[in-house]
């Protein structure tokens, strides 16, 4: 989870949920840096990945990948814990 003393959203606009993504919620994820901890670490595991965060709705999109078990794997071994939406 997030050291920074900062927990506050920077996401002015909700998540776009896309029909072809993978969306996990990641209640931990508190502030715009645990976003970019999450989206760096999916998008650097599984290359080819565009990837969502939003500390506001707590929601990950992720598309290019289907693999929700390495998807939730990466996030995991980020320091969060990821559920299905």
């Amino acid at each position: 989870m997030c050291g920074c003393s900062t927990h506050q959203s920077q996401s002015s606009q909700p998540l776009e949920r896309h029909s072809d993504a993978l969306t996990l919620r990641v209640e931990d994820m508190t502030c715009g840096h645990c976003a970019g901890t999450i989206r760096k670490a999916i998008e650097t595991g599984l290359p080819g990945t565009q990837v969502e965060a939003d500390p506001a709705s707590k929601l990950v999109s992720v598309r290019g990948s289907t693999d929700l078990t390495s998807i939730k794997a990466l996030v995991t071994a980020a320091g969060y814990t990821p559920t299905e939406a």
